[in-house]
């Protein structure tokens, strides 16, 4: 597993950021990356407790101490709310199903094939 020295890049399968050694003042953008980031995640919280999830709201505060996010749990949907002072750790575990999807990448694609001389549609990809 690849470890994140800063959550300022955007991560990529296998990535992990140990909170405990990011500063108070980045820890903002870390959770800011696992929302973002459309794959699941393991969360280590602060009793060792490791959580496989997948964050799909997150709730900010004035301080870290009154932000939480909130979690799907695999196999059956069932939702947890956790403080984000409870999380020690975020890895990045499951894979990133948006990475490469944006619209200039989509644009991009098209245009490719347009001037190949392939069909070029509108309809949308297959997901894995």
């Amino acid at each position: 597993m690849t470890t994140m020295t800063t959550p300022d890049t955007r991560p990529v399968q296998g990535d992990a950021i140990d909170l405990t050694t990011v500063p108070a003042a980045e820890r903002q953008r870390a959770f800011d990356a696992a929302f973002d980031y459309r794959g699941d995640v393991t969360l280590t919280l602060a009793d060792g407790q490791a959580i496989e999830c997948y964050i799909f709201d997150r709730r900010t505060g004035a301080t870290l101490r009154d932000c939480v996010v909130r979690v799907m749990l695999p196999g059956g949907g069932e939702k947890r709310t956790i403080p984000y002072e409870s999380i020690r750790g975020i890895a990045f575990s499951g894979k990133d199903t948006a990475a490469g999807k944006t619209w200039e990448a989509w644009v991009r694609r098209y245009v490719e094939k347009r001037m190949a001389g392939e069909h070029a549609g509108i309809d949308a990809e297959k997901l894995d």
